[in-house]
C-alpha cells in the first residue's frame, strides 16, 4: 500500500499547466469572453441580411435605365437599395414645413431625418420613402420628395 502524501496526489494536474486556481479562472473568463464576442460578431453579420432588398414585383415593368437610376440613389444614410425597397407615398401622407419633411407610415407621423432626404432630381415625380423596420421601430433610410399636386 502506498502513502498518498508521497504518491503525488497533491501535485498540480498536468492539464492545468501548473497554473493557480486564480489563473485558471482568469483564463476561463478570457475564453468565455472570446466566445461572447464571437457570438456577437456572428449575430451582427446576420443583421444586414434581414435588411436585404426584397422584390415584391411592384416595379417589374420598370425600364433598365430607370432601374439603374433607382439602384444608384443614396442619401446621407447610405444607399437606398432599389425601387423594390421603396414605397410611393400619397400626397396626404407627407408634408413639408420649414424645409423639413414628415411622412405617415403605418398610421404614425415620423420626422424625416435631414440626412435621409435625397436632394437630386426626382425622375419618377412621385414621393417615395425607404423605411427600415427593426426591433427599435421604424426609421427612414431615404426619402425622395415628389411634386405635391
Amino acid at each position: 500500500m502506498s502513502d498518498w502524501i508521497t504518491s503525488g496526489v497533491n501535485a498540480p494536474c498536468s492539464h492545468h499547466d501548473g497554473l493557480s486556481y486564480k489563473d485558471r479562472r482568469r483564463r476561463a473568463w478570457r475564453w468565455s469572453g472570446a466566445a461572447v464576442l464571437a457570438t456577437a460578431a456572428l449575430s451582427l453579420t446576420a443583421l444586414p441580411q434581414s435588411v436585404a432588398a426584397r422584390d415584391r414585383g411592384q416595379y417589374a415593368a420598370t425600364s433598365p435605365e430607370l432601374k439603374s437610376w433607382f439602384d444608384s440613389l443614396r442619401s446621407g444614410k447610405g444607399p437606398c437599395c432599389s425601387d423594390a425597397d421603396g414605397s410611393a407615398v400619397s400626397d396626404v401622407d407627407w408634408e413639408s414645413s420649414s424645409g423639413h419633411y414628415k411622412v405617415r407610415l403605418d398610421g404614425a407621423w415620423l420626422d424625416v431625418p435631414d440626412e435621409a432626404v435625397i436632394t437630386g432630381p426626382n425622375r419618377v415625380g412621385r414621393t417615395m420613402v425607404w423605411p427600415m423596420r427593426g426591433t427599435a421601430g421604424v426609421s427612414i433610410r431615404c426619402f425622395m420628395p415628389g411634386s405635391m399636386t
